[in-house]
């Protein structure tokens, strides 16, 4: 198994890579075009972008200049939470489309459970019938929101992109998913590089043992556990790096010992009750375009 070779099914039968690519905060242009030049290079076919992360343009581009046929790619986009709604929602995707200059999306995913969810999800389902979008899912989802969408759904989630990483594995969560043939996608999958986790004895202990780097046992932890993930880096050396993983495994010994990191640690906001305050939607509708 390798980069390319390693994929997971979605509950329709779509194949998707399991190890992708995040590229959430890069958005200097030069910086963003050698990252993905190396990552194509380096053999990353799936790449993670969003509305908000001001770079689908770019992306785009990129994944034009590689020469490489649009089928080899996958390639996941977000609907903002001030794009909700049912004509808003179909908007926002045409848009998107047109900035990654493309005539579909491989996956499309509500951003957050802000209000107007469920319209949003109406229009996804629309346009995943009518072959626009592979794979529709959601990104930031707790156990209630997903309850809740599927009381309402035709078609459920087939994925839920959330917080994961070794201090907060998302054990409750992640069962649930499993149960419901939703798939689970890890972003910030190395806890955004928090140094303390990086450096902690038991898994630069795993790593020595294996040769690898602690980053690589995080990333292989991931995989483990039948994840799908999107490490992002702009630094070549990492980039090619975290894709080498398919060449070692994890002992169930070492699997326990990373279970025991779990400090319920989020680097990031609570999608509880998540909520967007409606004068912040109307600046985020006439700053963001």
């Amino acid at each position: 198994m390798n980069l390319q070779s390693a994929v997971i099914h979605a509950s329709n039968g779509v194949a998707i890579p399991q190890l992708g690519f995040g590229v959430y905060k890069i958005t200097k242009e030069k910086e963003f075009k050698t990252a993905i030049s190396e990552a194509i290079g380096v053999g990353y076919r799936h790449f993670d972008t969003a509305r908000i992360y001001g770079n689908e343009e770019a992306l785009g581009r990129e994944i034009h200049k590689s020469q490489i046929p649009r089928g080899q790619f996958f390639i996941t986009s977000k609907v903002w939470n001030t794009d909700h709604g049912y004509k808003e929602t179909k908007k926002a995707f045409e848009r998107t489309i047109q900035r990654l200059d493309t005539a579909y999306l491989d996956m499309y995913l509500i951003h957050f459970a802000s209000p107007d969810y469920i319209e949003t999800w109406k229009a996804m389902e629309e346009l995943y019938e009518a072959g626009r979008i592979k794979v529709i899912g959601v990104a930031n989802f707790e156990i209630q929101h997903l309850e809740h969408l599927m009381k309402h759904a035709t078609i459920p989630p087939m994925i839920n992109q959330i917080e994961t990483h070794p201090e907060f594995p998302q054990n409750e969560l992640h069962d649930y998913l499993k149960k419901h043939h939703i798939l689970h996608e890890a972003w910030a999958p190395l806890g955004q590089g928090n140094q303390a986790l990086h450096q902690h004895s038991e898994l630069k202990r795993i790593a020595a043992q294996h040769h690898k780097t602690v980053a690589q046992v995080i990333l292989r932890w991931h995989l483990e556990r039948g994840i799908i993930l999107i490490p992002k880096s702009s630094n070549p050396q990492r980039i090619k790096e975290n894709s080498e993983i398919f060449d070692f495994a994890l002992s169930g010994e070492d699997m326990d010992k990373i279970s025991q990191l779990d400090t319920g640690t989020r680097y990031a906001v609570n999608p509880t009750g998540y909520m967007i305050h409606p004068l912040y939607n109307m600046l985020m509708k006439v700053f963001i375009k």
